[in-house]
């Protein structure tokens, strides 16, 4: 079976807004009605295949994750600039709002989490490895912490489990969702949000100024006070192995953590 008939077909999206979230990060929000059934099955955590091609039919083509939540009207992807690369210098120097480019997706079916999946959740991302974790992130968010009261009794209330979010950069310039995630902590007493700065001092007492390492993670879980259910690494190569290495020292099955890694250091 060719890979295009198992991802399924390129489609035609629309750059509806970009919005510079770090010096070398963009979002782009991305619209594909042609891709509306596909969005609404959409489970956080998954990627699609972005493809531009030059007039004189060139083809570059890139996975990206999702960073938006399930349901949203637009998705939601996070393209950091590297210098030697195909296809980020175009969407950081030349693409602009109203702009078409292909996609196909969502892809994938590993390194995802659903609501019903539970927790507590434990999500470590270093640099734009954070995207497919803030879409674990909104999704999570989604669901309140308790249930009102139902007039049907045939619904148990639900109540969301505790989540831990530890997001790794150089400085804190580099962190991307900043903002929100300080905004959401602030509301959710449930929400963990601990920002790692490898070439920075903390912002706050109860971040982390040094890289993420088994030491690092073997001080930071028990001040959570939480065993992870669900345990999801993204970012770079070195950084992931590290971080997955680092969490089997401090006790959590290999079964529970699930990664997704790219290329460089």
């Amino acid at each position: 079976m060719a890979a295009s008939e198992r991802h399924g077909p390129w489609r035609t999206a629309k750059i509806e807004r970009i919005a510079q979230l770090t010096p070398r990060i963009k979002s782009l929000f991305v619209h594909v009605p042609a891709l509306a059934s596909e969005l609404a099955s959409h489970r956080a955590g998954q990627h699609v295949d972005v493809r531009l091609t030059a007039p004189d039919g060139y083809a570059a083509q890139r996975s990206y994750s999702i960073a938006s939540a399930p349901g949203a009207d637009a998705i939601e992807l996070i393209i950091e600039k590297l210098d030697d690369g195909e296809v980020s210098p175009f969407f950081h120097d030349v693409a602009e709002v109203g702009d078409s480019i292909e996609v196909r997706g969502p892809l994938g079916g590993h390194f995802v989490w659903r609501l019903a999946d539970g927790g507590p959740l434990l999500l470590v991302g270093g640099g734009s490895g954070i995207a497919p974790l803030m879409a674990m992130v909104r999704a999570w968010a989604a669901e309140p912490p308790a249930t009102a009261p139902s007039d049907d009794m045939t619904r148990p209330p639900v109540a969301s489990s505790p989540a831990l979010l530890i997001c790794s950069a150089r400085t804190a310039a580099d962190l991307p969702f900043y903002a929100e995630l300080l905004a959401l902590e602030a509301a959710r007493p449930d929400f963990t949000f601990i920002a790692v700065t490898t070439r920075e001092l903390p912002l706050r007492p109860t971040d982390l100024g040094r890289r993420l390492d088994a030491a690092a993670i073997a001080n930071l879980l028990p001040r959570w006070g939480h065993a992870p259910r669900h345990v999801y690494v993204c970012g770079a190569n070195q950084f992931v192995e590290a971080v997955a290495h680092g969490m089997v020292d401090a006790g959590i099955p290999a079964a529970r953590i699930k990664t997704e890694r790219y290329g460089g250091a």
